[in-house]
């Protein structure tokens, strides 16, 4: 281990035993770490290393070859997860993020509850909850304990909840169904300003809320809002801003009633773009509606997603195996205490 500018390496003869079958045995002391050659204080400093920086700079700072540090980091890991109890899980989130360029994907299995990461699989098919369910049950959890999936609309996570989560109700994650809307908005947009001059550089000013507007995405709104030009993307932003006003509806009966004004307004607005996405809604009409009593979204997927890439993008890239062991080590909040006193709780 290294103090300040000096290497420092422990040298000591161990005892051994000979357990009768002229093959001895080294006893570890009480010092040695999981993997030969490291102390455990070393092992804990480079599980700490390896969580801020990337694994090729803490191989510069402390002279361990990136073989060694990712065999330490997949050692702790899948040891950690070992001891993971999965029992008490009942609420869990699902979304997949890019691994690797050429649309390589991994799907992310989260406790919204604890806010961990519980699984990730390869791929972004309904298989992937069926390797979800078997490592829930690998880790005494059960299937018929998740009461609530959230995830986006794709066919393949509905039939894998449907097929595997029997008990299972799903929220389509609102953000996810906001952002279905935002391009809608953004198609009738593209569309309009082929002929309308006044589009031009609008984009944003359209696309984003009003709290996050700039001062002159502002001026610029408020021109395009003006009565007397009724441009379709300013009624398909309306159309928009309405949907959003629909989550503060104070019972399950007013939310459902107000999305049934909206979806009548939404596919009379003559707005092919706006009309497609409402009618996308009206297919998911249950999962949109259970939001209003299970109140959960994949906000949280969102942020550990961003975690996640940063590194990606930090490390310029991870090998497959290697993704999957880095996305445990920052968002799985495993508990390194049980291989390893020496290390940080999280």
């Amino acid at each position: 281990m290294n103090f300040f500018q000096h290497e420092c390496y422990l040298h000591a003869r161990v005892p051994r035993i000979d357990r009768g079958d002229n093959k001895p045995r080294l006893i570890s002391p009480p010092w040695s770490g999981r993997l030969s050659g490291f102390t455990l204080l070393f092992e804990a400093f480079l599980i700490q290393l390896c969580r801020s920086m990337p694994v090729h700079h803490v191989n510069k700072l402390t002279g361990t070859s990136d073989h060694r540090l990712w065999s330490l980091l997949e050692l702790y890991v899948d040891t950690a997860r070992r001891d993971e109890d999965y029992s008490e899980i009942h609420t869990v989130g699902m979304d997949e993020t890019s691994s690797a360029r050429g649309h390589e994907y991994i799907t992310l299995f989260v406790d919204l509850e604890e806010k961990r990461t519980l699984f990730v699989a390869e791929g972004k098919d309904s298989e992937t909850v069926k390797a979800f369910v078997s490592d829930l049950k690998e880790h005494d959890g059960k299937a018929e304990n998740i009461k609530q999936v959230s995830c986006d609309m794709s066919p393949a996570f509905i039939n894998g909840v449907r097929e595997e989560l029997p008990e299972a109700q799903v929220t389509f994650d609102k953000f996810h169904i906001i952002k279905i809307i935002n391009e809608a908005v953004n198609a009738v947009r593209k569309e309009e300003a082929k002929t309308n001059p006044l589009l031009a550089g609008a984009r944003y000013a359209l696309l984003k809320n009003e709290s996050n507007l700039t001062v002159k995405q502002k001026i610029i709104r408020g021109r395009l809002c003006l009565p007397g030009l009724n441009l379709k993307p300013v009624r398909a932003l309306q159309i928009r801003e309405t949907f959003q006003q629909i989550y503060a509806a104070p019972s399950k009966e007013e939310f459902e009633a107000r999305l049934k004004k909206w979806y009548f307004w939404a596919t009379h607005s003559r707005l092919e773009a706006v009309v497609k996405a409402a009618k996308t809604i009206k297919r998911h009409w249950d999962g949109v509606l259970n939001w209003k009593e299970s109140q959960i979204n994949n906000g949280l997927l969102e942020g550990l997603n961003s975690v996640i890439q940063a590194a990606k993008r930090k490390a310029r890239g991870y090998k497959k195996p290697h993704f999957k062991t880095m996305v445990y080590l920052l968002t799985g909040k495993l508990d390194f205490t049980t291989v390893n006193k020496a290390c940080l709780p999280t």
